[in-house]
């Protein structure tokens, strides 16, 4: 397949995004304002977290929001710099020998590289890059330095870290090249924020649910704050929300709605368990601290790794 025509148009934001936008800052007004009287109702209580959760929340509005709010280049701009800062949390974790520091830079330079597929519509290209030709050479490369000693361990850390930070995360890129038509309500805006609203819904419902609920551990050993009431509460309200928004920001229509809630409800679990586990064997908490409240990068996204991938194929199978 060819590459496509290019440069991008702009985002121009659908009037249900717009819409879409201010209710979420809605929501965190009224987050805040909750957060705030409960510090002055019970001030021994250490609110600290949530503070801090509600604030770094506030940011990450804001900063998606001026991601889309130019065009489509500012926008692939900006989620490759997502990709690069949870791809540099990922390494920062990891042991590397010292003969890799070579490979890692090249490593690096596959992010805009993939980004530049996503620039001038090039799908095939895109999709076969990072786990056919990066996966190639990188392993060539290290083999070169002649250091074979945790060659193997080293190999798979490095094309595991760039399939799930950069190639999975990589495909809200490509939504925002899906067919757009003036005449539809929805863009490849409308569908970013779809999957990184509901996803990340998806995630906070799940948390409270458990937290209000939960008492059935589902996986113990590795998440063990997570529970099947927390589970299902979460999937059946990334259903509703899913048939509530999806209607005016996707092509969805009929079962395709619900299916595709449950979908992201239970993909935004394995995602977010998946990435648990990574830290269990690394023996750390969080990936790192720059959003306070959350950890890192890295944590955020989590569950984007599995939903953006299976939301972007099936819109591109059935619909597109």
């Amino acid at each position: 397949m060819s590459p496509g025509k290019f440069p991008l148009p702009a985002t121009d934001l659908p009037g249900a995004v717009q819409i879409a936008l201010g209710a979420t800052l809605g929501l965190l007004v009224l987050a805040s304002l909750v957060c705030f009287f409960l510090r002055r109702a019970k001030p021994d209580k250490d609110w600290t977290e949530l503070t801090a959760r509600i604030n770094t929340w506030w940011c990450l509005c804001i900063g998606f929001t001026l991601a889309v709010a130019f065009n489509t280049t500012v926008s692939l701009v900006v989620l490759a710099f997502v990709c690069f800062m949870a791809f540099k949390e990922f390494l920062s974790c990891l042991p590397t020998r010292r003969s890799d520091h070579g490979v890692l830079v090249a490593a690096y330079l596959t992010i805009p590289l993939q980004f530049y597929w996503i620039y001038i519509a090039w799908y095939g290209m895109y999709i076969i890059f990072i786990p056919v030709y990066a996966f190639l050479f990188l392993t060539m490369r290290m083999a070169l330095t002649g250091e074979t000693r945790g060659f193997l361990a080293s190999a798979g850390a490095l094309q595991w870290g760039l399939m799930t930070t950069v190639f999975c995360l990589s495909h809200l890129g490509y939504l925002l090249l899906l067919p757009n038509d003036s005449d539809l309500s929805y863009a490849g805006v409308s569908l970013l924020f779809f999957i990184v609203f509901t996803t990340q819904t998806n995630d906070i419902c799940q948390y409270l649910w458990g937290k209000a609920l939960g008492a059935h551990k589902v996986t113990p050993l590795v998440s063990p704050n997570k529970t099947w009431e927390g589970l299902i509460g979460g999937v059946l309200s990334s259903v509703a929300i899913a048939c509530l928004i999806g209607p005016y920001l996707t092509p969805l229509r009929g079962w395709h709605v619900p299916a595709v809630g449950l979908l992201i409800g239970c993909a935004g679990f394995l995602g977010d368990i998946v990435m648990s586990a990574v830290k269990r064997d690394l023996g750390i908490k969080d990936y790192g601290t720059v959003l306070p409240g959350h950890g890192g990068v890295l944590d955020r996204v989590d569950s984007l790794i599995f939903t953006a991938p299976l939301f972007f194929h099936y819109l591109r199978y059935f619909y597109y």
